[in-house]
């Protein structure tokens, strides 16, 4: 439903863009770093975290602002209303105990990929994964499977959305090359990652589809590049990820 733009709280709207700033990667953030992410003026910008502070959703140590614990009550609510963690989280820790590896479950939100379940078993990466967690669709194994579902005008638009940064030497930043390893995804039912969201790190990931067949997640494994090399990351893993996804599919509607 189209809002009137008489009806929209421009304000709310500043706190907001201020608030997505922050990021694992950008967990201190100055007034001007954020007005400069955010896209607004460093007036606008100060007082927003200055209102976030006093709030106590952001701490504030004279030069760098840094969200609280308190910030995450936002997010905790939509996760708690959505039946999707609920359903996978079981199936998830079984998985990874059967595997020895940690799973994950993501959706796409825009450009990024939102982490709604998470069974680890050891730390693979150097950020800490939780549900909540963000990443770059661009570059990861469920990203690929959920921009694989989308128009190819809805992929290309996606991509040139994106930051594309090569996180490691092995990243794929071109658009066209990025739309073909999209495509192979969606044709082989599967996308591998190796090492181009970190160094040390290679995923696979499938989708994870309704009885009505509509992707509405992915579902992963992620693991140091040393368990196994790429040729044996099918062989190994996809099996199991596959009788997930199929037991999934009995129970999301």
């Amino acid at each position: 439903m189209a809002v009137n733009e008489r009806d929209m709280m421009g304000g709310l709207a500043k706190g907001l863009k201020v608030i997505e700033a922050f990021s694992a990667e950008r967990p201190r953030l100055s007034i001007s770093d954020a007005a400069d992410i955010a896209g607004l003026d460093r007036a606008t910008t100060r007082r927003c975290l200055l209102t976030l502070s006093e709030l106590g959703y952001a701490a504030y140590d004279g030069k760098f602002f840094t969200v609280t614990p308190k910030v995450l009550r936002l997010g905790t609510g939509c996760l708690a209303t959505m039946p999707l963690p609920r359903i996978v989280q079981p199936l998830l820790d079984r998985l990874s105990e059967e595997i020895g590896q940690s799973t994950s479950v993501s959706i796409l939100d825009e450009t990024e990929i939102v982490y709604v379940a998470r069974a680890a078993q050891q730390r693979v990466m150097s950020i800490a994964l939780m549900p909540g967690s963000r990443l770059p669709a661009y570059c990861t194994s469920m990203g690929r499977v959920l921009l694989s579902v989308q128009t190819p005008e809805r992929q290309r638009e996606v991509l040139e959305n994106s930051k594309l940064v090569a996180r490691t030497e092995k990243t794929i930043i071109a658009v066209d090359a990025l739309l073909a390893e999209i495509e192979a995804t969606g044709n082989r039912g599967y996308a591998l990652i190796d090492q181009e969201v970190e160094v040390g790190l290679r995923s696979i990931a499938v989708p994870v589809k309704t009885v009505r067949g509509q992707t509405v997640a992915a579902l992963n494994v992620g693991l140091a590049a040393s368990v196994t090399s790429m040729d044996d990351l099918v062989e190994r893993y996809l099996p199991a990820l596959l009788a997930v996804q199929r037991e999934l599919g009995r129970m999301l509607v």
